[in-house]
């Protein structure tokens, strides 16, 4: 496997993981996500600092699923590194290690916003930027189109898809936009961007949806990153 045929995050697509739609309240996400995004960036310091962070509360509580999506997700892109520099058995090592905390969180958790939308912006920034052909790409972009699609209904249900924001509600109607549309699932991507046009005219989001609407085909993994910015410098 070479190392661009699976995860490659920028500044951008690492803001993808964005917990806009979370509820008001004592997140864990607060403490960590500013040197996550800075950390998937590159900035190796930060990451560090927010793995070691993780670590510390899985040393106390080990199936506290917030903390555990969190670090997966950590090792999930840093299994690049070592993909990179040519250790492909170390890399497949951490990045199995990686999906394995990450399944075991939703596990643990499956209806924790916190735990849904790491998991499955994280993948479906990595599922991105991997040509079609890639043999891992389809299993990432099924999780996170089930991650996506679960906090859907779940809003739905309750109400606060109405009240989330424009911004957490776009990034999620988008998000399952572009998963469907790349998985090949035309009607459902249709769905999502038409609602965008229907819930947000107006709106940056309505643009990338009307730019889908023209070619129905994915679009460029630039034009699919999070609008806004949630990095700390």
């Amino acid at each position: 496997m070479k190392p661009r045929t699976w995860i490659y995050f920028t500044a951008a697509a690492a803001v993808g993981l964005a917990l806009g739609a979370l509820q008001a309240q004592v997140r864990f996400d607060h403490r960590v996500r500013s040197d996550f995004f800075v950390g998937f960036a590159g900035n190796r310091e930060a990451l560090d600092r927010a793995m070691k962070i993780c670590e510390q509360v899985l040393a106390e509580t080990p199936d506290h699923a917030e903390a555990l999506v969190w670090h997966g997700a950590g090792l999930f892109l840093g299994s690049r590194d070592h993909f990179r520099n040519g250790d492909r058995e170390k890399g497949m090592e951490v990045y199995t290690k990686g999906i394995g905390e990450m399944d075991k969180a939703v596990a643990l958790a499956p209806d924790s916003i916190g735990v849904r939308i790491p998991r499955g912006a994280a993948l479906l920034a990595a599922a991105r930027v991997m040509p079609p052909e890639t043999p891992i790409r389809a299993g990432l972009l099924e999780r996170a189109v089930a991650d996506h699609q679960h906090v859907y209904e779940m809003q739905l249900k309750d109400g606060s898809l109405t009240t989330i924001g424009d911004h957490p509600l776009g990034e999620l109607l988008q998000a399952l936009g572009d998963v469907n549309s790349r998985l090949g699932r035309t009607v459902e991507a249709e769905r999502y961007y038409r609602e965008i046009q229907q819930r947000l005219p107006a709106s940056a989001y309505a643009q990338r949806a009307a730019k889908w609407l023209e070619t129905k085909q994915p679009l460029a993994a630039a034009d699919a990153q999070c609008i806004g910015c949630h990095v700390r410098k």
